[in-house]
């Protein structure tokens, strides 16, 4: 029932941004509020545009298209909102209303891509597009908004609009239940530990296992969760075996234990959704309709990138795996090889090989220091600064806030971060917006967030990092610089509004100036002694940077080549967690290795639509990424200025301005060949 509660969208903290610094009062937003405030927003947004449909005047870009994307503030703003909470720093609250407002905003958006008549005037537009002579940006963006209303059912007849709208409310239910349960599974397990069940692991792990611990109400045990922050180095670490098995099986299995939180149906009932509106749009499947719009195009190029990669990731783990077996056999295990050793052994073998162990890094990875690092690094690539601003209110009291400025001193936008591992927030790392940045009617400023998953020390205790953690924190700095450095003005090609194959590069390619030495000399600092890494330990690290290749190549690879398995296919699975089990057994996919997110926890394709079809574009990206720094590589200077004016114009700041190809020639002077990548990756 929609709420009878009168609400001022003009003045209400969810939609008037009062705050400190043009924030929202976060202080004064309750979690009652924002039901009544979607109502009244999702209703001001019917009523412009059925102004905009309605309009007697000739259709002009004015009237149409800017009316279109100006559009819907106030419901941007509750939505932007509402769903930066509903990830970072949920409840069951929240938990409920996302299962209400998730078909609703379905439901709304399904109405405006089918009103005959908005259509009619974008086509009308669409028909005359040489005729207005309008400029690149402007003509990208109607044929974009032209081609989105085709795709989401324009010109179906009226029973086909119908059904289009019910799948795709139902899909956005089912999103959100698939996304929840993983959260619970996650939150609800953990594995409470004694200083007796620690063998092997470095005091970092403890520390976060203690801490854990506690905020499970368990003072003085040491908690093992699902947290990838803590799974990943307690696997790495302990010589207790039989926990690692206990950890990993949990780890795995999440989504998949029966009960209320089982995502096995959810599963299957979304893939028969997307297969059904695939055709009822008139695609051989849901990956050609998903694909239509990327780089990619079709699943057959998506294969010719992930197939070799494959058969030379598989050799590489197989010999691999033989030399971890070695390990093993000589520390005494009787054992047949299990996926639970894998990188007890992994490490092992490093510590062999390179006379390296990995714990000897955390030191000088503490956490604010890397984040100094990809602040600085921003500023000597795009002349770009950062000012903390302490004692601002924000959703939750761990997050962060920035004020960004450009190199001559004026205000560029904000930046908000939130670090920290909770039971409240899903798993994983994530760039989004409170507001992106355009110039359109009076302009927006973007207010850009990254969400981590780091483990929290105890109070007093500084965090530190893995090697792969700062990598993550760097990859969605990334993310963040895409939408900061946005200078567009149409909003809906703003920032990170690109192709799904495109959006990685700008996070991936940031990824590579972690590991540039002269970063590593002013910020990798020893978190007691306050001196740099000395240089044989940053030779040890570069060294070993393709290290493990196979088993990351592998586990990567597998979730992208299922993800494709399930959409290339008209129909879909009954059976989807046995069609998973069968299309690994065809690919020879290692007993010893798991998919880094196996389907029943699969998020990026089945917590909605994001990624689904589309998680190869982190390794299509790459291809992209390992050519874009070898430009820096091959003029010596990983800042040449000149290079890094380039990449701001043609990559961070250009956002979905023009043809994504055409945005990296210009920025290379030509398209790369997986080589590179493949080489990056120690495959080659």
């Amino acid at each position: 029932m929609p709420s009878t509660k009168v609400v001022d969208l003009a003045a209400h903290p969810l939609t008037a941004w009062r705050g400190p610094l043009g924030l929202p009062d976060f202080a004064h937003i309750g979690d009652g509020d924002f039901s009544p405030v979607f109502d009244a927003a999702l209703k001001a947004h019917e009523a412009e545009i059925d102004a905009i449909a309605t309009n007697q005047e000739v259709p002009t870009i004015e009237n149409t298209l800017a009316a279109l994307e100006l559009g819907g503030e106030a419901l941007d703003h509750v939505s932007s909102i509402f769903w930066c909470r509903a990830g970072a720093y949920t409840n069951e609250t929240i938990q409920a209303l996302e299962r209400d407002i998730s078909p609703k905003m379905s439901r709304h958006f399904s109405a405006i891509s089918m009103n005959e008549k908005l259509f009619a005037r974008i086509d009308d537009l669409y028909q005359r597009r040489e005729a207005l002579k309008l400029d690149p940006e402007t003509l990208r963006v109607l044929e974009k908004t032209w081609k989105g209303f085709v795709r989401s059912g324009a010109k179906l007849d009226a029973d086909g609009k119908i059904r289009l709208a019910k799948i795709n409310e139902e899909l956005s239910s089912l999103g959100t239940t698939f996304g929840q349960n993983v959260l619970a599974d996650e939150r609800d397990w953990a594995l409470f530990l004694d200083e007796a069940d620690l063998a092997g692991l470095p005091d970092f792990v403890k520390s976060s296992m203690a801490e854990a611990a506690e905020m499970r109400g368990r003072k003085g045990r040491y908690a093992v969760t699902l947290s990838r922050s803590i799974y990943e180095p307690f696997t790495t670490f302990s010589e207790r075996r039989d926990l690692r098995e206990i950890a990993y099986r949990a780890f795995t299995m999440r989504g998949q234990n029966g009960g209320a939180s089982d995502n096995t149906t959810v599963v299957r009932d979304m893939l028969k959704l997307r297969a059904e509106k695939a055709k009822l749009l008139g695609y051989a499947s849901f990956a050609a309709l998903k694909l239509d719009d990327t780089m990619a195009k079709t699943p057959m190029a998506v294969h010719a990138l992930l197939d070799p990669v494959w058969e030379k990731a598989l050799e590489k783990a197989a010999a691999d795996q033989k030399e971890l077996e070695r390990l093993a056999a000589k520390a005494g295990s009787n054992e047949k090889f299990a996926a639970w050793d894998w990188r007890f052994y992994q490490e092992k073998l490093r510590a062999e090989k390179f006379a390296f162990d990995e714990a000897e890094l955390k030191p000088y990875l503490q956490l604010d220091r890397i984040i100094d690092a990809c602040l600085d690094v921003a500023t000597r690539l795009f002349g770009i600064t950062f000012q903390e601003k302490k004692g601002i209110a924000a959703w939750h009291p761990d997050a962060r806030v920035f004020v960004v400025k450009n190199a001559d001193g004026s205000e560029r936008g904000l930046f908000l971060a939130d670090y920290f591992a909770r039971p409240s927030k899903r798993s994983g790392a994530w760039m989004s917006a409170l507001k992106s940045g355009y110039k359109l009617g009076h302009g927006s400023q973007p207010v850009i967030y990254n969400i981590m998953n780091f483990a929290k020390p105890p109070a007093g205790e500084p965090a530190l990092l893995s090697v792969d953690e700062a990598k993550t924190l760097f990859h969605e700095f990334g993310h963040a610089l895409h939408g900061m450095l946005t200078d567009v003005t149409w909003p809906s090609v703003s920032g990170t509004s690109v192709s799904r194959d495109f959006v990685e590069l700008p996070s991936q390619l940031y990824e590579h100036w972690l590991t540039v030495p002269a970063v590593l000399e002013k910020h990798a600092l020893h978190v007691k002694t306050g001196k740099p890494m000395p240089q044989a330990l940053l030779d040890k690290m570069l060294a070993t940077r393709t290290f493990g290749a196979g088993f990351a190549t592998v586990e990567f690879t597998a979730s992208a080549l299922i993800d494709m398995a399930y959409h290339a296919r008209p129909d879909a699975p009954e059976e989807p967690l046995r069609f998973e089990a069968e299309t690994l057994e065809k690919l020879d996919m290692p007993g010893t290795i798991a998919m880094r997110h196996r389907t029943p926890h699969f998020g990026h394709v089945f917590a909605g639509e994001g990624y689904s079809a589309g998680y190869y574009s982190y390794m299509w990206s790459e291809v992209l990424d390992a050519d874009a720094f070898a430009a820096f590589e091959e003029t010596g200077d990983p800042f040449n200025p000149a290079l890094a004016e380039r990449l701001r114009k043609n990559i961070y700041a250009a956002g979905g301005s023009k043809d994504p190809e055409e945005l990296y020639t210009a920025f290379r002077g030509k398209m790369p060949s997986p080589e590179a990548m493949m080489v990056k990756r120690g495959l080659v």
